[in-house]
């Protein structure tokens, strides 16, 4: 057991006494306010208020809470079926125009390269590129003058030799009077008739280089041989050409008229056939369009057959005939020609997209009376384009479905809207929009 050190009083921590605090004085006594019933009084008026209020609009409230507080229990109504919205058009009677297509390329009648037919300096150039030339106009002018020479040389040559035959033939009637006296021997006078027709040969022989010399020099004037375009010019003036130069000064194309070849199956040939040996008199009409086959460029008529089908493609070509007044076909220029076979007469008409393909055989969605549709088995014929004619099954004037046929069912009820009346409202629209543009 260890003992503690004692303590003095000098070594021990002096001893601090907690602080007493300040005795807090009481608030004074609050007298009672004179107005506090106040409140009381405000909410009863209040909840009377509403009371009243409940109780004079209870008609209005009192059904609604008693059907929240019953929630009485209503049986489900069966909705009204909604008509389907289709588009309808008209079955018509008339013509329908049937057309084979098939690519064609433009073939000029006749096309020709100038070229020059003798040696020199091309010192004329009479036309415009791009220019209409008709036949016989001038085109081009060549330096003459060394061929001017020759036919001077020529001429003189044959004058000489024209002298000399006038010569021999004074001596030749000389003899015929000295001959019977026996002054001029039989050999002389033989000698002197062959030698005047000798000079009579070396005369037509001279008018041959007279002629020959005439000829070139109307060669130094190139005029055109066809009517037609000219193209872009080759040679320019000043240059020295060389006769029959291959590349040749430009080249003119007949465009007026103009051909075009096509070719359509070897399974048509017999429409083809047909139509031409049959007894109309009229030609079997050509229309040649665009690539897009959306822009006629011109109409013309068959002209030509060939006799021949291409064992490589099964086509054979048909070669047609263009007046091409109006210069829009060009030669190798690649257009679609359609041409008119057959005009079936008085036909039924519809719309393509109206008929439908079904396992037994085609069929439309008829329009009835009561705004529900039927479905009707057709047979159908030719179809040319957006169009289908029908043989049976269908009569003039019975609207077809053209659109909305996903949606459809024999007996369904439609609201319909006819092909041709959208057409006239969405013309109408157009020309009202037309004139506020302008306006703008």
């Amino acid at each position: 057991m260890t003992l503690l050190p004692p303590v003095s009083e000098a070594s021990a921590p002096p001893i601090r006494k907690a602080a007493v605090p300040p005795a807090e004085t009481p608030p004074p006594p609050q007298r009672p306010s004179r107005w506090r019933w106040i409140p009381w009084v405000l909410v009863r008026l209040l909840a009377l208020a509403a009371a009243v209020a409940a109780w004079h609009y209870r008609d209005e409230w009192l059904p609604k809470a008693k059907a929240f507080l019953i929630r009485e229990e209503t049986k489900p109504t069966k909705p009204a079926a909604r008509a389907v919205a289709v588009v309808a058009a008209p079955a018509k009677q008339r013509d329908l125009n049937l057309y084979l297509n098939g690519l064609g390329t433009v073939t000029a009648f006749n096309t020709v390269t100038i070229r020059s037919r003798v040696d020199g300096e091309l010192i004329n150039v009479a036309f415009d590129e791009g220019q209409f030339v008709t036949e016989g106009d001038l085109l081009a002018e060549i330096d003459g003058r060394a061929y001017e020479v020759q036919l001077e040389e020529a001429e003189g040559q044959l004058a000489r030799d024209e002298a000399t035959l006038d010569a021999a033939k004074l001596v030749m009637a000389r003899y015929e009077k000295l001959l019977p006296t026996k002054s001029v021997t039989q050999q002389e006078f033989d000698e002197h008739l062959a030698l005047m027709g000798r000079t009579e040969g070396v005369i037509r022989t001279d008018r041959a280089l007279v002629a020959n010399a005439k000829l070139q020099l109307s060669y130094c004037r190139i005029v055109a041989p066809i009517s037609g375009r000219i193209g872009l010019r080759h040679v320019d003036k000043g240059n020295i050409i060389r006769a029959n130069d291959m590349t040749g000064m430009a080249v003119i194309t007949q465009l007026q008229p103009i051909s075009l070849m096509f070719t359509i199956p070897q399974d048509d040939i017999v429409r083809v056939q047909r139509r031409l040996h049959s007894e109309s008199e009229s030609k079997m009409e050509v229309a040649a369009f665009d690539r897009d086959f959306k822009t006629k460029l011109a109409v013309g008529h068959l002209d030509a057959i060939d006799n021949q089908v291409d064992p490589l493609t099964g086509t054979v070509k048909l070669k047609a005939e263009f007046e091409n007044d109006e210069s829009t076909l060009f030669p190798n220029q690649f257009v679609n020609a359609r041409l008119l076979v057959e005009t079936k007469q008085n036909a039924i008409v519809v719309p393509s997209a109206a008929v439908q393909r079904g396992p037994g055989s085609p069929y439309v969605y008829v329009l009835k009376e009561d705004d529900t549709v039927e479905l009707r088995n057709v047979t159908i014929g030719p179809a040319e384009g957006t169009e289908t004619s029908i043989e049976s099954g269908l009569t003039a004037g019975e609207l077809v479905v053209v659109e909305g046929l996903d949606k459809l069912q024999p007996g369904a009820k439609v609201a319909t809207r006819d092909k041709e009346k959208k057409a006239e409202g969405e013309g109408a629209k157009q020309s009202e929009t037309a004139p506020k543009e302008a306006s703008k």
